[in-house]
């Protein structure tokens, strides 16, 4: 659990399309350790989220981007098996305008890649990700 969890964590993260791919990571760290899932991760005190967004994506893929608007806001609330809290995270997903840079992982990332919408299906990619692509994006929601 993380230590003295009393409050959700705010979190962010950007969806950033280039070249008609999503650029995703495959985290290394819970939560979701070897999913994909859209990069991003914990604001820092005194950091709006734009900012975190911008920041958040360089470290984790090299990528320069330019938040935009926000897309979706959701709780991650992991339990164990005993019903205790794990982890809990209120991220705010904004677009993220592509701007540069070379693809790299870094951070808590393992991997990160440009993903096109016929390899998304094969990905082992985070239900919450996965959702968020096909409601907002029309990305991946295949009949």
């Amino acid at each position: 659990m993380e230590k003295d969890l009393l409050y959700p964590v705010p979190a962010v993260g950007a969806v950033v399309f280039h070249q008609k791919r999503v650029l995703l990571v495959k985290r290394g760290k819970a939560p979701a350790a070897g999913l994909w899932t859209i990069p991003g991760g914990r604001m820092q005190l005194g950091e709006g989220y734009a900012q975190a967004a911008e920041r958040e994506i360089l470290e984790e893929t090299g990528i320069r981007i330019r938040a935009g608007d926000v897309v979706w806001v959701m709780d991650l609330i992991q339990r164990d098996a005993e019903g205790r809290l794990l982890h809990h995270y209120l991220i705010v997903d904004v677009l993220g305008h592509y701007l540069g840079g070379e693809l790299c992982a870094g951070d808590d990332a393992k991997e990160a890649a440009w993903i096109s919408e016929e390899e998304l299906i094969g990905l082992a990619v985070s239900p919450d990700t996965r959702n968020m692509l096909a409601a907002v994006f029309g990305f991946g929601k295949r009949a």
